[in-house]
């Protein structure tokens, strides 16, 4: 384990929801965000699995986190998603607080995290996250919300855009 610094990735993302990734292959676009809820529960067994690795804590690379710190990654994601989703409930707009994740890596100690705890903690806010996604009815699909960058999201790019997340970070970790 490490706590040196990842250089931020400090790139918007938000250009997944046009075209496919090339790194991941996940065409966000073509996800059903309706069908969110129900996939976070596959999301968190496969990274239970994950943490059950032997090196799960060891960074295979210096620029690159662990499987582990990945894991905190997404219990985060998780948890800021399932708030900004219960914000596009209540706002429309909704203004989105900035999220700095590698701030949250470091304020968390990510590296340093108990993997069995991650994995609990993993499938309670997978399941805040599932509860949040199955309260968006059929008309709050097309809500809308700006990113402190100024990125626009509707409730279902939003979710696309976090299903692409989770499905890169998995292949980040090559789950």
């Amino acid at each position: 384990m490490t706590s040196d610094a990842i250089e931020p990735d400090e790139k918007d993302w938000t250009w997944v929801l046009r075209e496919p990734c090339p790194e991941c292959g996940f065409v966000a676009a073509a996800a059903d965000p309706a069908g969110a809820g129900s996939a976070i529960g596959a999301h968190v067994e496969r990274w239970q699995r994950v943490l059950v690795r032997p090196d799960a804590a060891r960074r295979s690379r210096p620029d690159r986190w662990s499987d582990l710190e990945y894991a905190c990654h997404v219990r985060d994601v998780f948890a800021v998603f399932t708030g900004r989703i219960d914000q596009m409930m209540a706002e429309d707009p909704a203004h989105f607080a900035n999220w700095y994740q590698d701030a949250a890596a470091h304020d968390g100690d990510y590296a340093h995290a108990d993997p069995a705890r991650v994995a609990g903690d993993l499938a309670v806010e997978g399941d805040r996250l599932s509860g949040a996604l199955a309260r968006v009815g059929d008309g709050d699909w097309q809500r809308r919300a700006v990113r402190s960058n100024g990125s626009t999201f509707t409730t279902a790019t939003l979710v696309q855009y976090l299903l692409h997340d989770l499905e890169h970070h998995l292949v980040d970790v090559g789950a």
